[in-house]
């Protein structure tokens, strides 16, 4: 089973609802996101990141 939970105050809460038993032991292996395993692979200047990210036309964060 495969699924995506997201880790807050300390607990990994599924995005969905498990096929389990209530006190039902699993094991888990974390796995890293893409932008944590290519950190660092690509120089970028600061302020370049900063003038995409606030532009409208190429930032991935506008609405």
């Amino acid at each position: 089973m495969k699924v995506k939970v997201i880790y807050e105050k300390g607990v990994l809460r599924p995005k969905e609802k498990l096929n389990l038993r209530e006190k039902e032991e699993v094991q888990i292996e974390i796995l890293s996101s893409n932008v944590q395993k290519t950190q660092g692979i690509i120089k970028i200047n600061p302020d370049l990141v900063a003038e995409i990210a606030q532009n409208d036309e190429l930032s991935v964060l506008s609405t």
